[in-house]
This record gives C-alpha cells, sequence and structure tokens, in this order.
C-alpha cells in the first residue's frame, strides 16, 4: 500500500484541493492527511520533505504543490 501526505492549512483553497483530489486517489493509497493550523509541530516535517506552500500532496517522496493557499512561512 503505497502512503501520501497532504498537508494544509485549512484555508478555502486547501479545503478545494482535499475535497477535489483527494477523492481521485486510489483506494490503495493510504493519505496522511495534516492540518498545519491545527498541527503546527508538523511543519518542520512539511518543510523537511520539501514543502513549500500549501495545499501540498507529498507521494514517495515527490511533493506536489497544487494552487497556492499559502506559504509555509506563514504557518510557523
Amino acid at each position: 500500500m503505497s502512503k501520501a501526505r497532504f498537508y494544509h492549512a485549512g484555508c478555502p483553497v486547501c479545503v478545494s484541493a482535499e475535497q477535489t483530489l483527494l477523492q481521485h486517489l486510489s483506494p490503495d493509497v493510504e493519505v496522511d492527511v495534516i492540518h498545519l493550523g491545527e498541527q503546527p509541530a508538523r511543519v518542520a516535517e512539511a518543510e523537511l520533505a520539501g514543502v513549500k506552500s500549501v495545499p501540498a500532496l507529498v507521494i514517495d517522496g515527490n511533493v506536489l504543490h497544487i494552487n497556492f493557499g499559502a506559504p509555509i512561512e506563514a504557518l510557523k
């Protein structure tokens, strides 16, 4: 089973991306949805994964930046 992490900040852009994108992933993909506004301790984790802005989806070490909700710096 593949694993993915979807990082977001709860903004309308992020919520829309989550609702639109995640429904299209295979059921074989285990998705961890991380709301950085509610889990600020995970901002460093997102940065280490290469996330520069949210919303972002990380799959197999690849960061997919989706639209633009907020820079990662704004979440610190």
